[in-house]
């Protein structure tokens, strides 16, 4: 499942459509799946310490509710691709509002640890297919000229629907008096924040039966005519539409349909080199924490003395800064390149990191922070959020859409989000237990991984600015 050619023809395919608004309309629904991506993701945090104390759990068993969403994004992420192109991307986008849906109703209603963990697991599935479809659907319908505007609105959507979890749960916490297991008509505020995920899962599926089908799609299924006239509303009025279903077409049957076999380089080192770059650059992204500030920043905070109102607030200040550095990020990628970006980051990171490790290293002073320490770690967590998120953030995702000859991108891209999601899972899951055993240790180790980063931006990642993909390989 892939994009059409992005080469214009002849006739004025780079114009504006004469219905852009129409055209941002179909991209904004498209994109929901993204918001939810995002605030699936990073609702629980407001819910971790309430869960911790409702079933009376330890830091081992508490990682493991809180991660395991992420087998579901796997095996979501995994089988999207072929489940839209069997039933089109407008069910697949449907199945995913149902399961977001099904998954906030039981969260926010379980019965036992494991009834949540089951729970957690299927919006874990609806994370991963809204992380394949979103991108791709409005990859297919975009108007070339204005395809990585569009495309960005996933991104956009992601770290919104970020900062917006953390207002949610900034709000409930308010009218519960600041006690996350405070009652709120008979259910306790965590409940709340897990269910009123609710209200956009169900736009999300309204909004799927206002979008038109993929065009590709359509006419990969022999639906031809009914492609041409989603063509006609995404298109500038001058295009040939005969010539773009025939473009598509061509595509689809030159396309060769990489297998995991094309990703052997033979030897020992299993893959092709440049498929061990995606893959660094995958498990870097989630190496140096990123995940820790949004599944467990409230809980971080409470640790060092910052009463539960003011942590869920900071949650939602990290979250703006987190917008923040993703603006800046898209309007420089194109213009300073790809690594300047990332090196860039990496530095950002290490010294953040440092920092906070430092500050996490004084000794509690009736339960809190001394005032200097706990000043320079709320700074610096904010500070390493704006680095990441202008760099490591998006240009991982950029990287990996380009840096691989096309004959492996499909199951190079594969192989390097698997193991993005395995490094999460990793860091998601340690996190409790490495706090217990020494928060500031545990910010060495980040600190480590994002200096560990630098050399290899440096030695083994090449530029991808300004370059075709046909250049790739």
């Amino acid at each position: 499942m892939t994009s059409t050619a992005q080469v214009p023809p002849p006739g004025g395919r780079a114009a504006q459509p004469d219905h852009l608004g129409h055209v941002i309309f179909i991209t904004a629904a498209a994109a929901m799946g993204g918001f939810l991506f995002g605030y699936d993701s990073s609702v629980i945090n407001g819910a971790v310490e309430a869960i911790r104390s409702r079933y009376d759990i330890g830091s081992a068993a508490l990682a493991q509710v809180i991660a395991i969403a992420l087998i579901g994004c796997a095996i979501g992420a995994a089988t999207a691709g072929r489940i839209a192109d069997r039933i089109g991307r407008i069910r697949c986008m449907q199945i995913s509002a149902v399961l977001f849906t099904i998954s906030a109703v039981g969260s926010a209603l379980p019965f036992n640890i494991y009834d949540l963990a089951v729970w957690r697991i299927i919006g874990g599935f609806a994370i991963g297919m809204a992380s394949v479809i979103g991108p791709a659907y409005i990859a297919e319908v975009s108007p070339a000229a204005y395809r990585g505007r569009l495309g960005s609105f996933q991104q956009a959507a992601i770290v919104i629907g970020i900062a917006i979890s953390q207002l949610v749960n900034y709000g409930i916490l308010q009218l519960a008096d600041g006690d996350q297991r405070g009652k709120l008509l008979g259910l306790e505020a965590w409940q709340w924040m897990l269910g009123v995920m609710v209200i956009p899962a169900l736009l999300y599926g309204l909004l799927s039966f206002a979008i038109p089908e993929s065009p590709r799609f359509l006419i990969s299924v022999g639906r031809v005519d009914r492609a041409k006239e989603v063509l006609a509303e995404v298109e500038s009025k001058g295009v040939d539409l005969d010539a773009r279903v025939a473009e598509i077409q061509h595509a689809m049957h030159r396309e060769h349909k990489s297998t995991f076999k094309d990703l052997l380089g033979g030897g020992g080192f299993l893959f092709l080199p440049i498929v061990w770059v995606g893959i660094g650059l995958s498990v870097f992204q989630q190496l140096v924490g990123i995940n820790v500030a949004f599944y467990y920043s409230a809980t971080l905070w409470q640790s060092v003395g910052i009463d539960p109102s003011s942590s869920f607030f900071y949650s939602f200040t990290t979250s703006i800064v987190n917008i923040i550095g993703t603006v800046i990020a898209m309007v420089l990628v194109d213009r300073v390149g790809r690594k300047p970006l990332a090196l860039t980051g990496s530095i950002g990171m290490a010294v953040a990191l440092a920092f906070e490790a430092w500050a996490f290293s004084a000794k509690l002073v009736d339960g809190k922070l001394p005032s200097t320490e706990g000043t320079v770690a709320l700074v610096a967590a904010h500070v390493f959020v704006l680095f990441f998120a202008l760099s490591w953030g998006v240009i991982v995702w950029v990287f990996l859409g380009e840096m691989f000859p096309n004959r492996i991108r499909a199951a190079a891209l594969g192989v390097a989000a698997s193991a993005q999601w395995i490094a999460n899972w990793a860091i998601t899951a340690s996190f409790p237990s490495l706090a217990d055993w020494n928060l500031s240790g545990t910010y060495v180790i980040y600190a480590c991984f994002a200096t560990l980063s630098i050399p290899f931006v440096l030695l083994f990642v090449k530029e991808t600015k300004g370059k075709t993909l046909e250049e790739m390989g």
